[in-house]
């Protein structure tokens, strides 16, 4: 009979099944051909535009004028031949070209290319959030010419001051130069963002700064360079639930409070610097029904006062001492508002886990997403509480904001505690969790969620990472976001499998009176079968 095929399978360690195949045509030749089943590769690039929403801009610049929305605010921007084209004619003079609406969560992409550069430092960039007017404040990420450069691709912020703020700096796989076509994007949710250049993310941060009608746009400093095919796109809300394969998210309990006096602005700064994706505070009133960031009841711990926080005035808060228990080098912090929590949320970045500290009624509870809604920090704010009352008052005032129930012990049934209260997510004590672990797969099937607390241990980390956790309450954001670093390094991606036939060789003649022996060679496959003509042989056994 003539010999018609012979297939090699291999079944890679993670169960993905992979075909290489060597075809023998008639009784003259052997042809090699591909008969493999691919398992589809999807980059963090391709899943920000799967689940892609409305697109709010989409130009080829075919036309022979600006597209309509876009607004030169400064420098010489035109279309010609296909391509939107931007010059910037001076390191001082920071042109810049406005598009797009207001959006908590977007992505922004195009294709960009230097055409000429006073040197390796110039730069353009995507506007994350800039005025229409162009006026300060705003945020951009910024991609030089010399991108391989520590700083060839940073986050920035153009304070109200007119001076710079970069806060996230890292190098590109390589040089942009001129001439080339290089794929940015960006993808922000509310104040977190992640840079990707062509087509792989390379930086995170939780550092934009943004404001209450900012939209997109192009800036360009000391250079000419080109564009095409720019796209802003709408993307829903993230998700709580942490994606296979990102890290843990690293929630600051009361900011950085290993490092500084909790639930002050400093500490919030030291977390937001440290990596943290949300500062995790508690607000509660004082006399006045203002509402203050404090844990105790009192201020006695964490200031040089005493007394009940609901029975002192603004004017005694004002002039507590909340640093100096802690540390010399802080004394003079205050008890911030949780109004002053906000603004510097708003205009330095990060985003708030916000606990409904002890008992309110329904007007303290309103006072407080009053707050948060005037502030433009609805999309940045996740309000968690013991307090089931504090939870459906929030609810009924402001059902867009996302919440979460603290647990010191497990309920019977969480999840069907969690879709009565409407909750995004459950946030068990972690002793609590480790008797009954099970709990994370049932609240995942449900969409929900899981934050634990407080957990300030690598091992635990550990342990919660495999479980599948979400995120991490701890009082040391900083050695957490340095564990995920660590951890996402040394992860190693499977190793692909390669399959080949080695006998027939390839290019082979077989007649009717040859019996060949079928053999393999293989790598990185954990079973290797073989088939001829539909029928298991054993490698190395001759076939008839």
């Amino acid at each position: 009979m003539p010999h018609s095929s012979f297939r090699a399978r291999a079944l890679l360690l993670a169960s993905a099944l992979v075909a290489a195949t060597v075809s023998v045509a008639g009784a003259a030749s052997a042809d090699t051909a591909a008969d493999a089943t691919t398992a589809t590769t999807t980059t963090a690039d391709d899943a920000a535009t799967a689940d892609a929403g409305r697109v709010v801009v989409s130009a080829d610049f075919s036309a022979d004028s600006l597209p309509q929305g876009f607004k030169a605010v400064q420098g010489d921007w035109k279309v010609r031949d296909g391509r939107l084209w931007g010059s910037s004619t001076s390191s001082g003079q920071l042109s810049r070209l406005t598009f797009g609406e207001h959006l908590g969560d977007f992505r922004i992409e195009v294709t960009a290319r230097f055409e000429t550069v006073a040197d390796a430092g110039r730069w353009t960039a995507m506007g994350l959030d800039l005025a229409t007017d162009g006026s300060v404040p705003w945020s951009i990420a910024t991609m030089r010419t010399g991108t391989t450069a520590s700083n060839g691709l940073e986050f920035a912020q153009r304070t109200t001051s007119n001076t710079w703020n970069v806060t996230d700096t890292h190098a590109a796989p390589f040089a942009a130069g001129t001439g080339k076509d290089v794929k940015i994007a960006a993808e922000v949710h509310g104040a977190s963002a992640v840079w990707y250049f062509d087509g792989k993310e390379v930086m995170r941060t939780n550092r934009v700064a943004r404001s209450a009608n900012g939209v997109q746009g192009l800036v360009i400093n000391n250079a000419s360079a080109s564009y095409d095919d720019l796209k802003v796109t709408e993307l829903p809300p993230r998700s709580w639930i942490r994606p296979a394969g990102a890290p843990l998210m690293v929630i600051a309990h009361r900011g950085a409070s290993s490092a500084a006096p909790e639930n002050t602005l400093v500490s919030e700064e030291i977390a937001r610097k440290g990596g943290a994706d949300f500062i995790e505070n508690d607000v509660q009133p004082n006399k006045d029904g203002i509402p203050y960031v404090l844990h105790d009841s009192t201020v006695d711990r964490t200031t040089d006062g005493t007394g009940a926080i609901r029975s002192l005035t603004a004017q005694q808060i004002a002039a507590l001492d909340a640093g100096s228990w802690f540390s010399p080098h802080y004394a003079g912090a205050r008890i911030p508002t949780f109004a002053a929590q906000l603004d510097d949320l708003r205009t330095r970045g990060g985003d708030l886990l916000l606990e409904i500290k002890g008992s309110h009624t329904k007007a303290e509870v309103a006072t407080i997403v009053d707050l948060i809604r005037s502030h433009g920090m609805l999309g940045r704010v996740f309000v968690q509480s013991f307090e089931v009352d504090a939870l459906r008052y929030t609810y009924e005032l402001a059902p867009e904001l996302p919440l979460g129930l603290l647990r010191s012990s497990l309920d019977a049934d969480p999840v069907a505690l969690a879709k009565e209260l409407h909750l995004a997510s459950y946030n068990p004590e972690d002793g609590a969790l480790a008797k009954k672990p099970s709990v994370v797969a049932d609240l995942h099937r449900a969409g929900l969620a899981v934050m634990v607390w407080t957990v300030d241990g690598a091992d635990r980390w550990k342990a919660l990472e495999s479980l599948g956790v979400d995120g991490v309450i701890t009082n040391r954001p900083t050695e957490l976001a340095g564990w995920n670093q660590a951890f996402l390094q040394n992860q190693q991606a499977p190793a692909k499998p390669a399959v080949t036939v080695t006998s027939p060789a390839p290019g082979a003649t077989l007649d009717r009176a040859q019996t060949p022996v079928p053999a393999v060679q293989s790598q990185d496959a954990e079973k290797v079968a073989l088939t001829l003509d539909g029928r298991p042989v054993e490698a190395g056994a001759r076939s008839t």
